[in-house]
């Protein structure tokens, strides 16, 4: 705990492990088997739980309650991890849950921003330089990619899969699988086509863009069916990696692609949270 500040109304339990640099607030509870890195800082009145680890640089602001058990029926004391990376912004009253299973860990990339109210749940899996808006929500299961973005109080269904760089907006509800670098929203969920603001802000030439809107249209905007789009995608555009990408995420959905009704859906066995 070299050069941190801990406020005196803050609990620190025996056990729990502090970096240099570290500052916690004034009432905040950090539990025993929690580990903050260098340059952390807990606000007040945070509950940290559980086997949970908060990288460096990251921020969490009060209210916000981590590591706490998992809300799934199933959970019989197992020991799991919540894992939260570098430089991110945890906000008010988000709840980031620990998982089921043993040795499951729920884990939170670098450069996170995660806004107020938002709800992580069991085995969650959310990649780098995320956002999720207020009052987002996930499910159990759900994967992240890096650089996605979820709109405010959008719920997210278990299993499902947000692809990177994609935007789901506001109010959305997702039921299935979102593929990468797409644009849409709503209830019942539309997509706009490619996410073509955020892909020129993080530099994505006109060429890559350009080949991604064809990737798209063949599987949204076509006659035909998804397994068929998929094989006109691989066999006529250049595999540049982008590409390679958008093919093996439509290929490997087990909840189905949000916005695909022509072809069967995956069995509720594979998609179906047992808790």
């Amino acid at each position: 705990m070299q050069d941190s500040q801990i406020h005196a109304t803050a609990i620190i339990e025996p056990g729990a492990k502090i970096g240099r640099n570290v500052i916690v607030e004034a009432y905040a509870i950090v539990k025993e088997h929690v580990t903050l890195e260098d340059n952390v800082t807990i606000k007040g009145h945070v509950y940290l739980d559980g086997y949970t680890t908060i990288g460096e640089g990251t921020t969490i602001y009060p209210f916000a309650a981590i590591g706490t058990q998992t809300q799934a029926i199933r959970y019989q004391g197992e020991k799991t991890y919540v894992t939260i990376g570098k430089n991110c912004q945890i906000r008010e009253y988000v709840s980031i849950n620990s998982s089921y299973d043993e040795g499951s860990t729920v884990k939170i990339g670098n450069n996170c921003l995660i806004m107020a109210y938002c709800h992580v749940a069991h085995h969650c899996e959310i990649g780098n330089n995320v956002t999720m808006a207020n009052g987002a929500m996930l499910a159990g299961h759900v994967t992240i990619e890096d650089h996605a973005t979820i709109g405010g109080m959008t719920p997210v269904h278990q299993f499902v899969r947000i692809g990177r760089y994609a935007f789901v907006g506001g109010f959305s509800r997702v039921s299935h699988d979102v593929p990468p670098y797409t644009l849409g929203s709503g209830n019942p969920y539309r997509f706009a086509g490619l996410n073509s603001v955020g892909l020129k802000r993080h530099g994505f030439p006109f060429e890559t863009r350009l080949e991604l809107s064809k990737a798209f249209k063949l599987v949204y905007r076509s006659a035909f069916s998804n397994a068929e789009a998929l094989t006109q995608v691989e066999t006529q555009l250049p595999q540049i990696p982008e590409i390679a990408h958008f093919l093996h995420f439509c290929r490997t959905t087990k909840r189905g692609l949000l916005g695909i009704v022509k072809d069967e859906e995956a069995p509720v066995e594979e998609t179906a949270d047992k808790a």
